[in-house]
């Protein structure tokens, strides 16, 4: 039986839409994406491979630059599409976009790979998986008369 304490002290729990859930899960995702980068800047001769020209087995250039922005824009538009676009675009999208990403992700461990990138790419692989279970779930509209 409940106790009118316990009614008093029972927390509220807000419903929250899945718009926000799904941008959360991106801006939760980028910053993982973003600090995973930066900490590999640690790691020995990082620097001197930038400074050299090199990123892993790729010429740093333009087109190469562009291309790595370009990939992180992905998911940093996802934040504000995930809130800003009509549910069944969005529930599509955000599916396609994670599906897409998953691989991705998962070659940034070619090469030598320390422990915090796995780390990031199991988080990562993990948020990417809830966007897809959020979209995929996204609730209908019932047509039930009452």
């Amino acid at each position: 039986m409940n106790s009118p304490e316990t009614h008093q002290n029972a927390l509220e729990d807000i419903k929250v839409s899945v718009k926000l859930k799904l941008a959360s899960l991106w801006a939760s995702f980028m910053f993982l994406y973003i600090y995973v980068d930066y900490f590999a800047l640690y790691m020995p001769g990082k620097i001197d491979g930038i400074l050299n020209g090199k990123v892993f087995v790729f010429d740093i250039s333009q087109g190469f630059i562009l291309t790595a922005l370009f990939l992180a824009a992905i998911p940093m538009l996802m934040i504000f599409l995930s809130v800003a676009m009509p549910a069944k675009v969005n529930r599509l999208t955000n599916i396609s976009v994670a599906i897409i990403l998953i691989p991705y992700m998962l070659f940034n461990l070619a090469g030598e790979v320390w422990m915090h990138m796995i780390f990031a790419a199991v988080v990562e692989v993990g948020l990417l998986c809830l966007i897809i279970r959020y979209a995929w779930k996204w609730p209908r509209i019932s047509n039930s008369i009452t």
